[in-house]
């Protein structure tokens, strides 16, 4: 009796720790919009790290957080960092990681605070014609073994995405009242 008792709790324990290796640890978002304005004007504001907090979600949670900056921004290198008790704000920092001028910016996130992770972001801008801009704004994530067990009751892609399309949403409506 006790060694089924034993075997039997064996399996519930084990079970999370198998079912996580056969779930996948990473996921892309990636989101789109129309801004009718042309492409350089769009991308000479989306460059600036700065200018997110007029339209990103994220940037706009928690009132309150503290903002600090170093180096140029709209330059390789160029470092956005916050800091706020606000549990879907956290501590963390992005930089500009490389600029293709005129169509598109790389952006290193790094988490530090309610955990730790370093993530690949960007933003694109394409000419529809010469007064129309579509932005694209991506974000890759991961997460390690077994914490990726979080992906089976979590839709990252979807929640994610929706804060991106948020974001663009903002993005246009400020592009377009210029």
């Amino acid at each position: 009796m006790l060694r089924n008792i034993s075997i039997a709790l064996f399996l519930i324990l084990a079970t999370p720790f198998i079912t996580a290796l056969f779930v996948h640890n990473s996921y892309d978002v990636e989101r789109e919009i129309v801004i009718n304005q042309p492409k350089d004007r769009v991308f000479q504001y989306v460059k600036y790290l700065k200018n997110q907090n007029e339209f990103s979600k994220w940037a706009n949670i928690d009132p309150n957080m503290t903002k600090t900056y170093r180096g140029i921004d709209g330059t390789i290198g160029f470092v956005s960092a916050w800091d706020s008790t606000h549990e879907e704000v956290g501590t963390g920092e992005q930089e500009i990681k490389a600029i293709e001028e005129g169509k598109r910016i790389d952006f290193e996130l790094r988490f530090i605070k309610p955990f730790e992770a370093t993530e690949p972001a960007y933003m694109i801008t394409e000419s529809v014609d010469n007064n129309t801009t579509k932005v694209k704004w991506g974000f890759s994530g991961h997460m390690d073994y077994p914490m990726n067990l979080m992906f089976l009751f979590i839709d990252f892609e979807k929640t994610i995405g929706d804060d991106l399309q948020e974001g663009l949403d903002n993005l246009k409506v400020i592009q377009e009242r210029q």
